[in-house]
């Protein structure tokens, strides 16, 4: 069977940062003559992108594995790349023996090399140090539409005691703003229109290339490009949310009034025992800067509950700032005991079923304030950038506000007529709800 006439699956899991790693591997296999299918049940080659940032995100990964197993028939190939494969190649290939071949996270560009490996009867597990990162010249077919992620940056130097992401994901690197600004073109050129800009710290980009945080330099370095509308920046740390950076965001038109900033906590001995930087009355005095300087500013956060040592009082803390601070998007977490973390090691865990209920409260309130204050869009006029159509009803648009996130945030219902795909065009809000709002171009 030649290439062209090999078809390979890939199964996504987890995070964006793995599906930008999913489309490099895509335009690696097209490159060299592969067909893409979306169907595993269709594929020579399956491989499952996972993740193991967390329990849950890890028994997902297992359960997807599992079931592409039970269903392979001979002369199909199932490998396993990513975080999991990464993190427990050993562990795989012992207790699963129908995956054929496993990839990290620092050698998936090897994916093809690594089919033609387990296609000649070899079982590898390359698994070495993390220190690749993509560039402008890398294959990448990217999913279809007028926004696309792009990475800044790969790894972590944080030592924050919930995570193993440095341990799966290697040490912080970053990209050349030249190298960066290239793909942004090439993007555009392809018809997108929003660029999502996404690092596990966005607000550490350059240190380690310039010797200085350089995230305000890129920013405006993406600004000047023609037919880029929208840019918008992911998993911003608090601890170097600096004054300049509230500048680009105020003074750029491009740059989406849209932060993402994860907290993680609001008392302060939780945000110690998480060696997260600064504390409660720091966090309050950055919002209120940015809220001050940015004007029509959304605010998205993140929250895990039931770190170890968080009690019941703590949790009502958290509770009464995520509603008085307001934030207009909210993740939350359940705390995960990750092995090879440092909190997994503390002795004041937080039961399951405590979590769970603390995790549910905390969502509840998010709720409720977002949708009061997603109320303040009705009668306004907001740009949207139209996606696609209702699948329920075509003659219904779909987009996004520049202040909802790609894939993560809500949508926008649009009636006009002909609308295309791509444009950004100014929309009446006539109802909002919890997440969603309802409106018509005019």
């Amino acid at each position: 069977m030649t290439m062209a006439n090999q078809r390979v699956s890939i199964v996504t899991l987890g995070c964006e940062k793995n599906a930008v790693d999913s489309e490099v591997m895509v335009g690696l296999m097209e490159q060299k003559g592969y067909t893409m299918t979306d169907d595993p049940d269709l594929a020579d080659v399956v491989i499952v992108n996972t993740c193991a940032f967390i329990d849950a995100a890890k028994q997902e990964s297992i359960d997807t594995i599992l079931r592409i197993a039970a269903d392979k028939h001979p002369g199909k190939k199932l490998l396993v790349a990513g975080c999991m494969a990464q993190r427990y190649a050993a562990e795989l290939l012992e207790e699963i023996p129908e995956i054929d071949g496993l990839v990290g996270t620092g050698e998936f560009p090897r994916i093809v090399d690594l089919i033609e490996r387990v296609k000649s009867g070899e079982r590898p597990k390359w698994t070495g140090n993390p220190v690749y990162i993509y560039d402008e010249f890398t294959p990448r077919k990217t999913a279809k539409g007028p926004s696309a992620y792009i990475k800044i940056a790969e790894g972590c130097d944080h030592k924050c005691t919930f995570c193993v992401i440095p341990q799966m994901r290697g040490a912080f690197r970053s990209r050349p703003i030249e190298s960066i600004v290239a793909e942004a073109k090439q993007l555009v050129a392809q018809g997108v229109r929003e660029v999502n800009l996404i690092a596990q710290d966005s607000t550490q980009y350059g240190l380690d290339l310039y010797g200085k945080r350089q995230l305000p330099e890129l920013l405006h370095a993406l600004h000047g490009i023609e037919d880029l509308q929208w840019i918008r920046l992911h998993y911003a740390y608090p601890g170097y949310f600096t004054d300049e950076l509230i500048e680009a965001f105020r003074i750029l038109p491009k740059v989406v009034k849209y932060v993402d900033m994860p907290l993680q906590h609001s008392e302060d001995h939780i945000l110690r025992s998480m060696q997260r930087p600064g504390r409660q009355r720091h966090i309050r005095e950055l919002v209120k800067k940015i809220r001050e300087r940015i004007p029509g500013v959304v605010l998205r956060s993140s929250f895990i509950v039931g770190f170890p040592g968080e009690t019941e009082e703590d949790f009502q803390n958290l509770k009464a700032f995520v509603e008085e601070v307001g934030f207009d998007h909210v993740g939350v977490f359940t705390y995960s005991a990750e092995e090879s973390s440092l909190a997994a090691t503390f002795t004041n865990q937080v039961d399951d079923a405590e979590k769970e209920r603390r995790a549910s409260e905390l969502m509840e309130t998010a709720r409720r304030v977002a949708a009061e204050r997603m109320g303040r869009y009705v009668g306004e006029v907001v740009p949207v950038l139209i996606e696609g159509y209702d699948q329920a009803d075509r003659s219904v648009y779909v987009g996004r506000t520049p202040f909802d996130a790609k894939e993560i945030d809500g949508l926008v219902y649009v009636t006009g007529v002909d609308l295309q795909i791509g444009s950004i065009v100014p929309v009446r809000i006539s109802h909002a709800f919890e997440f969603d709002l309802v409106g018509e171009a005019v």
